[in-house]
């Protein structure tokens, strides 16, 4: 019976310990763009790397995205995959750049649970990086959805104002 009760916990123990409970934005094998953690580094502010790399936040209207309401499109600032259109911009309240709705295929959604209940997560569909999460207190008469993001994860890039 001992044994029994040890293999039982064992096997608990070893469950908990899963690749499905590590934090997502740790794994990027799965994405086209993939760099070590140093090349990151290199390549990111530390404010940018604390939020694309270890899915850290910004302090709310700290942004200077927020602000931003000329035409363009709002890219990772990791890899410069497109995310985001000022079209789908819209002002929440929160503090932070907020969209109803991402470019078809900038984004991929996962789950965060590290406030201790469970939240939908935007990561950028190429690297992978940590960009904000999604909730359901959009805009009614759109989609209803706020990409509640993180500033310091994504540049501004203005439409061309000549057009050839």
């Amino acid at each position: 019976m001992k044994n029994f009760m040890l293999a039982i916990l064992a096997v608990v123990f070893m469950g908990c310990n899963s690749n499905a409970q590590k934090n997502s934005s740790q794994t990027t094998s799965n994405f086209e763009v993939t760099k070590s953690e140093q090349e990151w580094k290199r390549i990111l502010t530390p404010q940018q790397f604390e939020v694309l790399r270890k899915a850290g936040t910004e302090r709310p209207y700290s942004s200077e995205l927020n602000d931003v309401e000329e035409p363009g499109t709002f890219v990772c600032a990791g890899c410069g995959n497109e995310l985001y259109k000022t079209e789908h911009k819209f002002e929440s309240g929160t503090g932070w750049p907020s969209f109803d709705r991402a470019i078809e295929g900038g984004v991929e959604y996962g789950s965060d649970t590290k406030l201790g209940y469970s939240r939908d997560e935007i990561h950028c569909a190429d690297c992978g990086g940590h960009l904000g999460h999604v909730f359901n207190d959009g805009p009614r008469e759109t989609t209803g959805k706020r990409h509640c993001m993180n500033g310091v994860a994504m540049k501004f890039i203005p439409d061309s104002k000549e057009k050839i």
